[in-house]
């Protein structure tokens, strides 16, 4: 009976006179939609580059823009200089691509396509001719009242100097010249692992792994500081992982890029 009754049940009945109301139509469903297919009218302007307002998302493919619609671009020599204005919806040339990984807390490291990390001079000249990340490669994006600065490990202020386009890090406070937007093209959706290879693994390991990259390996021995696992772990949480497995290598005067 009850299966009767539903095939014949119509709703609320209708007395002679009355107007059937109109039902409403339920539009949440169509402005969810809406709302997750919205264009990033900004992103599209700039060839599919959307802008970074966190730390965590400065990590993979990344651009830093400066002035309406230009890039800071790396030269052969290791200095990095003003790239020429791109037209709307350009991204970014090959040349102005770099990738970002983290390197500590709130903090991340810089490698040009030549393969070398960002880092800064005592004279705040940006330079990129680094193989390894220490305290000079390593770079805190700062977001305040929606502008974007970049400090170095000097606490100066990444700018582009308006007399030669050179790429400088000079100034303690930022303000026009200062301010930049990073740029991403990952799918903001997307979990990439950016721990580099050498990293996944134990302190030891990375140890290890890191040692096998750099050493020379003239006698063909593996030459590892006999110092114990607790540095690493304390340089880990620091942030300043790198420098510490740098400086182990270097005592072991067996790495070809330490002196």
């Amino acid at each position: 009976m009850a299966d009767e009754y539903a095939a014949v049940k119509r709703g609320k009945l209708i007395l002679k006179g009355d107007k059937p109301k109109a039902k409403k139509r339920k539009h949440k469903k169509h402005k969810e939609k809406a709302e997750d297919t919205k264009v990033d009218e900004d992103s599209l302007k700039h060839g599919g580059w959307w802008k970074v307002n966190k730390v965590e998302d400065v990590s993979g493919s990344i651009c830093l823009q400066y002035g309406k619609n230009s890039y800071i671009s790396a030269l052969d020599n290791g200095l990095f200089t003003l790239g020429a204005p791109h037209n709307k919806g350009e991204g970014p040339a090959p040349e102005e691509i770099f990738t970002a990984f983290p390197a500590g807390e709130n903090k991340c490291a810089l490698k040009s396509g030549y393969g070398k990390y960002l880092g800064v001079t005592k004279d705040g000249l940006v330079v990129g001719r680094s193989d390894a990340v220490g305290p000079m490669e390593q770079w805190e994006p700062i977001w305040q009242d929606g502008k974007t600065a970049i400090l170095s490990a000097h606490n100066k202020f990444i700018s582009v100097n308006p007399d030669d386009d050179s790429v400088i890090a000079k100034s303690t406070s930022a303000s026009e010249n200062e301010f930049c937007i990073i740029r991403c093209n990952r799918a903001k959706e997307e979990k990439t692992d950016l721990v580099p290879k050498e990293e996944q693994a134990n302190l030891e390991e990375v140890e290890v792994n890191y040692v096998k990259k750099f050493q020379k390996f003239q006698d063909k021995k593996l030459r590892i500081n006999e110092g114990g696992m607790s540095e690493l772990k304390t340089a880990k949480m620091e942030g300043n992982l790198h420098e510490t497995l740098l400086d182990r290598r270097s005592k072991m005067k067996a790495d070809r890029y330490c002196k």
